[in-house]
């Protein structure tokens, strides 16, 4: 039976919050992690999956140790992205809606720097930041941390990773009395010399139970493809998915926007994120997404950190990633809150032999998707020509002349045998086509 908040130490107020949120039974790491924030003095590595609330973990605790009488900053939320920022920032807000004197601020990349140094000269106890801006602040003078009491490093698997300078310049420049909490998908190499060089020696140790939200209800399938089909089988299953919302990952900046501009030709509800984009860009289309503007986002593993989208139903990992920490933060933007959802790796039969390793690293059970046939495909393809025609936009260059002509051949036809004539010239021209591509193949085997 799951403790509740009043249990585990919670004050009223942040009880009172919680309930507006609908929220009244905390998960396995919450009733694992509050207690030890709240009533012990070590630091803390928590080994937790996305989706399993690791942000009430250490935020609730946090916000109930804030001292009121002490007006520095007395917490600081490192995050690897603005996005994963702004989330943690949002949820602390709902927390504390009932705590008006805790103060929060968010300082990510990526927007304006001159309003957050303003907010910085008022009285401020938690910092959320991400670490090159949080740098660039304290290079400044427009940040004091150097009486902090909390270091949270959210997601520290990629942040050691991506931002070490940025961690390591930050590090050093607070008290080394503070105590750190630390929480991390997995314990790699990286994570554990985090451990040895920057947190003391007496560390409690804490892991989700994997078989909670994190993982609960994500199918893990697989689909072996030839490179020369992958686009088609990917958009067979796309448009078999219709009307829901998922997230393609791809490895590289350069394999989003050429798979984005693949589906934006062929009209599918959908946008894309990486890096390179300014900042302004990247709000834009996760607001479309969020708000159900978009049903499919296209991402590098580093943007989508921080996406809390509710209702996805499936994540596509288009090239496998290079870490299997990176596939628990891919497949975890999934089946979110208890929900189901789909994990599907497009994979070609050189990386067949991997899945085993996967499945070895993570204890997962990965099935293998039935790929559709040609017939299928085709078929599919099909549908996907007859939507683009049906949501190309009237030419109104066209002279009116012009069209008339047009409509003089077309007009003893009924609707179904235009149809029937424009299909017959669909497939005729998909099969010259196809023979083609077949004869330069073979010229240029020769």
């Amino acid at each position: 039976m799951s403790k509740r908040f009043l249990e585990l130490g919670i004050n009223e107020q942040l009880q009172q919050a919680l309930a507006d949120l609908q929220i009244s039974l905390p998960t396995d790491i919450q009733e694992k992690a509050i207690p030890v924030v709240l009533n012990q003095t070590e630091d803390l590595v928590v080994l937790a999956k996305t989706g399993t609330g690791k942000t009430a973990a250490f935020g609730l605790p946090l916000l109930q140790l804030v001292d009121l009488e002490d007006s520095t900053i007395q917490t600081l939320i490192l995050a690897p992205t603005r996005e994963l920022g702004q989330q943690i920032y949002t949820n602390l807000v709902e927390f504390s809606g009932y705590s008006p004197n805790i103060s929060i601020a968010s300082v990510c990349g990526g927007i304006p720097i001159k309003p957050q140094i303003e907010r910085l000269k008022a009285t401020t106890h938690i910092v959320v930041a991400t670490p090159g801006r949080l740098v660039d602040l304290v290079k400044r003078g427009a940040v004091d941390i150097k009486n902090l009491k909390y270091l949270v490093l959210d997601e520290a698997d990629e942040m050691v990773t991506a931002l070490k300078d940025e961690v390591d310049s930050i590090i050093k420049g607070i008290p080394k009395t503070r105590r750190t909490l630390l929480f991390t998908a997995t314990m790699s190499g990286t994570i554990k010399q985090v451990v040895q060089n920057y947190m003391s020696k007496q560390v409690i140790h804490l892991e989700a139970d994997m078989k909670t939200i994190g993982n609960q209800g994500i199918d893990h399938q697989y689909v072996v493809v030839e490179p020369i089909e992958k686009l088609e089988v990917l958009l067979h299953f796309l448009n078999s998915k219709e009307g829901e919302r998922g997230i393609i990952f791809c490895k590289t900046k350069a394999a989003v926007n050429k798979l984005a501009k693949k589906l934006a030709i062929n009209k599918f509800s959908s946008g894309a994120i990486h890096g390179s984009l300014t900042q302004g860009i990247r709000d834009r289309i996760m607001g479309q997404f969020r708000e159900g503007y978009i049903d499919i986002l296209v991402a590098t593993d580093l943007a989508a950190r921080g996406i809390d989208v509710k209702d996805l139903s499936y994540v596509v990992n288009y090239h496998l990633p290079d870490t299997y920490d990176a596939y628990v933060h891919r497949s975890g933007r999934t089946a979110r809150a208890g929900a189901k959802g789909l994990s599907l790796s497009v994979i070609q039969k050189e990386e067949v032999e991997e899945i085993p390793e996967f499945e070895a690293e993570l204890g997962l059970v990965f099935t293998e998707f039935k790929k559709a046939d040609a017939q299928s495909i085709e078929e599919n393809n099909g549908l996907i020509w007859a939507k683009k025609i049906f949501k190309a936009k009237p030419n109104r260059d066209i002279s009116e002349d012009f069209k008339s002509q047009i409509k003089t051949i077309f007009h003893h036809l009924t609707k179904e045998e235009l149809v029937d004539k424009i299909l017959a010239d669909y497939l005729a021209q998909n099969s010259t086509d196809k023979a083609k591509s077949e004869d330069s193949k073979k010229a240029k085997k020769k």
